[in-house]
Formats: C-alpha cells, structure tokens, sequence
C-alpha cells in the first residue's frame, strides 16, 4: 500500500492521508503541525485555501467522481 492516500469526495475536498508534505509555488512547505490527514479545497470558495473549510456545502459544489484509467502519456519528442 502507498505511503499516501488521497480520496476524491464526492461534492466535496480532496482528502490526503499518510506521510506527505504539501508545498507553495516557491517550494516553501506549509506547517501541518504533525497532521498525517487533511482536507484539500477543490470548489475554490475556501477561505482558507489550499485547505478545506466546509464552503463546498453553502456554495452548492457538486462532483461526482468514480475511479477510472487515465490515458498512457504522450510520448516526449
């Protein structure tokens, strides 16, 4: 099993689990004061973006998801 797990809810966040680190564009790592579990805004109405505060419910976020297989990737020139 992976070290890290991430859940797609449905009409909701992207749930992270296990050991990982989540970094800004400049590389700097967020402080997630010993959290192995997060939640991770996938609506955009977050106040508190990357996380997820509970905005997808008043926004009226919906997606539902179910697991398929991606495409192989291109081939690199």
């Amino acid at each position: 099993m992976p070290s890290t797990k991430i859940t797609v809810n449905n009409n909701g966040p992207l749930r992270v689990e296990g050991d990982f680190q989540i970094c800004d564009p400049q590389g700097h790592a967020f402080g997630l004061a010993g959290r192995t579990t997060v939640s991770l805004c996938r609506c955009g109405h977050s106040a508190n973006k990357p996380f997820c505060d509970g905005a997808h419910k008043a926004a009226g976020f919906q997606d539902q998801q179910v697991a398929r297989e991606l495409r192989p990737p291109a081939p690199k020139p």
